[in-house]
């Protein structure tokens, strides 16, 4: 049976971007040092750098394609160049309509401006029997996990401290989270949970 899955990667003071997001740095101050682990153990972290692409659709908030703000700048077709590593129908969250993005390697962005409902129904329609990723950023992946919408949580924690910025698990309530998978790198702790939705 498909799973809604998510994979982020925080500090371990829970950021999963540090402060003052713009376009030129999208992940905020010092936010692109999370990521090391991806880049420089490459190799030691193949599997799990193939489980975040490895999905039949995608979910993404606004803040993650582009750090603008109101009208879409119709230039812009996100952070990834003419191929994201996506593959597969993507589905942006915003307030603002825009006509879908067809790009190279079967990646299609399509905006989405009726809420986490609708962009996780579209989502599942376009994967099939394949898995759903919610992929970021912390505020999308805080709205789903309080609506109790993400079935597998996978944490890659970074050893380092951002002390502000897009913080993880702001407001999502007590939601139950039961730990599955532990591995790492000197870079990164990769924790798997299985979640539960808030209770009470």
């Amino acid at each position: 049976m498909s799973k809604v899955t998510c994979d982020i990667t925080i500090s371990v003071d829970g950021f999963a971007a540090g402060p003052n997001q713009r376009v030129d740095e999208p992940l905020g101050d010092g936010g692109e040092l999370l990521h090391r682990w991806m880049f420089e153990e490459a190799e030691a972290n193949a599997d799990a750098v193939a489980a975040i692409t490895d999905a039949g659709a995608f979910v993404m908030g606004r803040n993650m394609f582009t750090a603008g703000r109101g009208d879409w700048d119709l230039e812009w077709n996100g952070y990834w160049g003419e191929e994201p590593p996506y593959h597969a129908p993507v589905f942006v969250l915003s307030h603002h309509p825009r006509e879908p993005v067809p790009m190279k390697g079967g990646t299609t962005f399509t905006f989405v401006t009726d809420g986490i409902g609708a962009a996780l129904a579209r989502a599942r329609e376009a994967a099939g029997d394949r898995d759903v990723a919610i992929c970021g950023g912390a505020q999308t992946v805080n709205q789903y996990l309080a609506a109790g919408l993400i079935d597998e949580l996978r944490l890659h924690v970074a050893p380092m401290v951002l002390g502000g910025g897009a913080r993880l698990f702001d407001g999502v309530g007590d939601i139950g989270l039961e730990q599955t998978a532990v591995s790492g790198t000197g870079l990164v702790t990769h924790i798997t949970y299985r979640a539960a939705p808030p209770r009470g």
